[in-house]
């Protein structure tokens, strides 16, 4: 299970540079299918294409909210979250919590660009 974590957290938030496609996937259904392959423990890696899909659907979704913050603030605007210097990341539990404690329905309704950049604001607010 620690393996499976530890793979599946590695890349799934990390904020480095990537081409920041469309997104498709709301955070209801990353939700899911994030979580059907947390319990499968270590037999989720034998699902390397499922990982795959969400870990980069993860990066795109980082990268879109991090070129977001940094649009407005150099527009002038408060940005919605304000991270310390250098690569944020976080493991697949804190993540998943931290996705899972978006109320259903609002994360139906919500792509995961908004859905990151809400954890990134509960986790990383900015001062006053």
């Amino acid at each position: 299970m620690r393996s499976m974590t530890l793979a599946f957290g590695a890349g799934l938030l990390s904020l480095a540079a990537v081409p920041a496609a469309a997104q498709s996937m709301n955070a209801d259904v990353y939700h899911a299918r994030a979580a059907a392959l947390m319990k499968k423990g270590p037999l989720a890696l034998m699902h390397r294409g499922e990982i795959r899909a969400l870990m980069e659907e993860g990066k795109k979704a980082g990268e879109k909210s991090r070129e977001q913050r940094l649009a407005l603030a150099k527009a002038g605007g408060k940005p919605r979250f304000c991270p310390p210097e250098g690569k944020q990341a976080m493991d697949a539990r804190e993540f998943m919590a931290r996705l899972g404690a978006i109320p259903k329905a609002e994360r139906q309704r919500i792509d995961m660009t908004e859905a990151l950049t809400r954890i990134m604001a509960a986790k990383y607010p900015c001062k006053a």
